[in-house]
């Protein structure tokens, strides 16, 4: 009875030992501690550019833009040391606040009083007799060219805070997609199960592949190796011993 091993061999892009994960330049455990340490900076420089007086800014948008740049720099920067990171992180934090912010001027006050006005026209012209009127209507009612109306009516687009909007009773907020962190998560995670199981010696692989692939129970397994329950039992016992002190290291 043979078996192909060449499942357990290691990816072409499994993660080997001493080298960067899937997280970009640092590993996810060094990313994680990044993240956590410089959160009170993250908080420091939202609440800061927050006290400002952004006009219709919320400090939690802020934090947010923050906390995902300073992800992004926890995993690409590869400087020297920590005081590097936190100059660097500090500039992309803030510069991803700002960003966010630049986003949002471009709702001015002349902006909404042109959308009250787009409003009141669409309305007299329900009132008129036209339900539904079309854009050439609108566009005459206000005095403006169709370019003119487009813009008015792009710049109701505008980004709002999450949790204003957030309602996890309703549907609109469903979706059946898995999470893409729990995915990412997930691959890193098989790779480096693909990685471990191929350093195994052979003998430990083929227990493996026994027990959980093909699903043979142990007076299976005995009978293939020729050997005894018991043995089998050592032997997957430390196969996934093995397997677990490898991942751990990884």
């Amino acid at each position: 009875m043979k078996y192909d091993h060449a499942a357990f061999s290691p990816a072409p892009t499994a993660r080997q030992p001493g080298t960067r994960g899937a997280y970009g330049c640092a590993s996810r455990g060094e990313v994680e501690d990044r993240v956590r340490r410089f959160l009170p900076m993250v908080r420091r420089a939202a609440f800061h550019i927050y006290g400002a007086g952004r006009d219709g800014m919320e400090v939690e948008d802020l934090m947010q833009a923050g906390i995902v740049a300073l992800t992004e720099c926890a995993q690409r920067h590869e400087g020297p040391g920590e005081d590097g990171f936190a100059a660097y992180a500090k500039i992309r934090v803030r510069g991803a606040m700002m960003d966010l912010i630049r986003r949002q001027l471009a709702d001015t006050r002349t902006a909404r009083r042109k959308r009250a006005q787009y409003a009141r026209a669409v309305e007299r012209l329900q009132v008129a007799g036209d339900p539904h009127p079309t854009g050439a209507a609108i566009a005459a009612e206000l005095g403006v060219s169709d370019a003119e109306l487009r813009e008015i009516e792009a710049s109701a687009v505008t980004i709002g805070s999450i949790e204003d909007a957030y309602d996890e009773t309703s549907t609109a907020f469903a979706s059946e997609d898995p999470d893409p962190f729990a995915v990412l998560s997930a691959d890193q995670d098989r790779q480096q199960l693909v990685s471990a199981l191929g350093r195994l010696p052979e003998r430990l692989q083929v227990v493996l592949q026994l027990f959980f692939v093909e699903e043979l129970n142990l007076t299976e397994i005995a009978a293939v190796l020729e050997v005894s329950v018991p043995r089998v039992h050592q032997l997957r016992a430390k196969a996934l011993k093995d397997l677990k002190a490898l991942m751990e290291t990884d």
